[in-house]
């Protein structure tokens, strides 16, 4: 018969095995090892940025799987949508030298609009309200031609027809960023690309995507029916302001940094672009837990602390990156990078992710790595659920540990592209297992010991887990 493990009985005497914690930079690692392993995905880069330095830079998997090349510290990933908020900067920038009416309609700028367009502003594109689509069926060449500039490729958008009122909600779109650089452009009196070199990210490893034309950048990689396969050849230069950049991790975490101490855009500035933009009714807009503000999304992290925030997906990348301004953890800036598109939680993956460098959590409850242990039961939403389960401490003290994967938790984590887990890992944050990481193909979760003994896990696709592990 199962009995419920006692805390009590978890005595930490094993002969030689050392029970300090390991360095917190050999911590993120291994973390974001064991979430590059069981995502599948090929390659990750990560960094985290502190105060006035790079704290701590990780590489994990390939960058290129035929010729077995590492992903490395100064390989290029594809931002996605985490070019969004270099636009948005440039235009904060050219806002603050009075080149650019945030408020004001783009026709000025960019007589070639359509009426329609014309009458938008960057502030409405910037929070993704001013009733633009997103990509649509007449969108699906577009990455077959390059544009030099981000002004070249407004053809784009003729005829465009606004899903809603401009101001009236929120609607994400890339195409808003399009226009955004563009008009960047026109009032900076540059190509987009050289104001983000010169003025927006000078002496970083950060601009234009140029996946299959560098040796510098990562190839690119979706998962398919038969697994892995190399993405199509695709040409962003139609978004330089959407979805059109790459960088390097510890240069994305830098930038982040960067802003953070007010040496992008100063502090007022600043804090103005991570302010909730208001919509026509006077409420602010966004999605999910997040409120949108001027090309930054607006969020809290699992204690409250403000984070700012931004995210991005495409063929052959996932990417994030997360800033806390003010807090236990303020200065702090992480970057996550992937080189294959998958369905993952990245905000939370990032937060947990750089968890052993940032300040250790108050009033955890203890819990000793449970390393007697075999199975756990739970509930998941209510519903009952149970399985194998083995935990150890590594060579580095790390508690370490394994969870067999019901069919109802299954269904949660294995929605794909991805491949299917037929087990979950479990890798010790602070005391030991008082926090966790639970590493699932759809990123890290929240794992907190509970006083009675038991765990409750956060973050794992908004579903409610709890789990009690059994001798």
């Amino acid at each position: 018969m199962l009995k419920p493990l006692a805390l009590a009985g978890l005595i930490l005497t094993a002969a030689g095995v050392s029970q300090a914690e390991p360095r917190p930079e050999r911590h993120a690692q291994v973390l974001l090892d064991a979430l590059r392993e069981i995502s599948g995905v090929p390659g990750m880069g990560a960094a985290v940025w502190q105060g006035d330095r790079l704290r701590w830079q990780g590489s994990s998997g390939l960058r290129d799987i035929e010729q077995r090349l590492p992903v490395q510290g100064d390989t290029r990933f594809r931002l996605a949508s985490v070019s969004k908020p270099f636009a948005a900067v440039a235009a904060a920038q050219l806002r603050v030298q009075g080149r650019l009416d945030v408020d004001g309609a783009l026709g000025p700028l960019l007589p070639e609009l359509e009426p329609t367009l014309a009458a938008l502003t960057p502030r409405l594109l910037a929070a993704h309200l001013s009733g633009l689509p997103h990509y649509e069926a007449r969108d699906a060449g577009r990455g077959g031609s390059h544009h030099a500039t981000a002004r070249s490729s407004l053809g784009y958008l003729k005829d465009r027809t606004l899903r809603s009122v401009p101001g009236s909600r929120y609607l994400y779109s890339s195409w808003g960023y399009t226009l955004l650089a563009a008009a960047a452009e026109a009032a900076g009196g540059k190509p987009y690309l050289e104001l983000l070199a010169t003025r927006v990210a000078p002496g970083l490893a950060i601009g234009p995507d140029e996946t299959g034309r560098s040796s510098a950048m990562t190839k690119a990689y979706d998962f398919g029916v038969m697994g892995l396969h190399e993405a199509a050849p695709h040409d962003y230069s139609y978004s330089w302001g959407g979805a059109g950049l790459a960088g390097t991790a510890p240069a994305l975490a830098e930038w982040g940094g960067r802003l953070l101490q007010g040496r992008v855009v100063d502090v007022a500035t600043r804090d103005w672009m991570w302010q909730p933009v208001l919509d026509n009714a006077g409420q602010p807009v966004g999605e999910r837990t997040y409120k949108m503000g001027f090309g930054w999304r607006l969020d809290t992290d699992a204690e409250g602390q403000k984070t700012v925030h931004h995210a991005g997906v495409t063929a052959g990348a996932r990417s994030v990156l997360l800033m806390w301004p003010q807090g236990r953890d303020a200065g702090t800036s992480v970057s996550l990078l992937s080189n294959a598109m998958w369905t993952s939680s990245i905000e939370r993956s990032a937060e947990l992710l750089s968890a052993p460098l940032r300040a250790p959590l108050p009033g955890l409850q203890p819990q000793p790595c449970p390393v007697e242990v075999s199975r756990f039961e739970g509930e998941l939403d209510g519903a009952a659920l149970a399985g194998r389960a083995r935990f150890r401490r590594d060579a580095d003290g790390l508690c370490r540990g394994e969870l067999g994967l019901p069919a109802a938790l299954a269904r949660v984590v294995n929605p794909g592209p991805q491949p299917a887990a037929d087990k979950l890992a479990v890798i010790g944050l602070q005391g030991e297992l008082a926090r966790a990481a639970l590493v699932t193909p759809i990123g890290l979760a929240d794992w907190r010991a509970q006083a009675d003994g038991s765990v409750l896990v956060d973050n794992l696709a908004s579903r409610r887990l709890a789990i009690r592990l059994q001798q």
